[in-house]
């Protein structure tokens, strides 16, 4: 039996497409996964994300006391769905490579620096190629926060918010939470699953248009925020072809990871207004 339950081997058919692209010589192998094995990982992510969002915070709600009960149990639920991603990523590495040892870890999820597809060599000059994405992925949320979201549901707007200043004033508790969401986010979580562990595993069903069936499931796995989906879809160009062409999932944190530090900073000036 196979020891990689969601992670599912491509059947061999499906890892000699003669669109595959080629593997650099200075990379390990990766199996790859069955279009089961990836619908399963973006199911086991994108689920829990979803009812936690809308059925398990609307009850929590009903237990806080405080100004906007809803934005906490959001805060609350949904650090604790990115919390389980780092965990269910652990435990896909685990079973398919059969430790975490560091060096492992970073092969399996490549974490390493880009690397330019013609020469090969990686790190340098080539992290400027983080700065015009992220203004791009800047441009991108300007545009996301035209969409409205239900009421006490954006994190943006309630943080403008009266409740949001009240709230966060003088809460060190609170910020500790939100930065352990963001790091969660951007970091060990969405990024990480997405961008670490899928990626470098669907060329094997999708050939070399792995990256834009990874730019989809990632916008659709915002079941949690759907009025992001159609904005969301850009960053198939943002973070996921970058990091597939740079073979460097460290490009993609960095700039969504840019969109957490402006967020903390705002957090942080409204905790020691109190």
């Amino acid at each position: 039996m196979n020891s990689i339950s969601l992670a599912t081997r491509a059947p061999a058919t499906a890892t000699t497409r003669l669109d595959q692209p080629a593997r650099p010589a200075d990379e390990r192998a990766l199996p790859q996964l069955g279009l089961a094995g990836i619908v399963g990982v973006w199911a086991a992510a994108a689920l829990p994300m979803g009812l936690l969002a809308w059925v398990v915070s609307p009850l929590l709600a009903d237990h806080l006391s405080g100004p906007a009960r809803l934005p906490q149990a959001l805060i609350i639920t949904l650090t604790a769905g990115l919390v389980w991603q780092f965990v269910l990523l652990l435990i896909l590495v685990a079973r398919e490579q059969g430790t975490l040892r560091w060096p492992v870890l970073r092969d399996a999820l490549w974490l390493r620096a880009p690397r330019a597809p013609r020469t090969g060599r990686r790190g340098g000059r080539l992290w400027l190629v983080v700065v015009p994405l992220i203004v791009a992925f800047g441009a991108e949320e300007l545009v996301s926060g035209v969409a409205h979201a239900p009421a006490g549901r954006d994190m943006g707007e309630f943080l403008g918010s009266h409740a949001g200043h009240v709230l966060l004033a003088g809460a060190w508790g609170w910020f500790a939470i939100l930065v352990a969401l963001a790091v969660f986010n951007t970091v060990l979580g969405e990024e990480l699953l997405f961008r670490g562990f899928l990626l470098p595993r669907m060329s094997g069903v999708f050939g070399r248009r792995d990256w834009v069936a990874n730019g989809v499931l990632f916008a659709v796995y915002h079941l949690h925020m759907p009025w992001a989906i159609p904005t969301t879809l850009l960053d198939t160009f943002i973070l996921a072809y970058p990091s597939k062409r740079y073979r460097s999932a460290l490009i993609g944190i960095a700039v969504h990871s840019a969109q957490s530090v402006v967020l903390l900073g705002i957090m942080l000036a409204l905790v020691l207004k109190g």
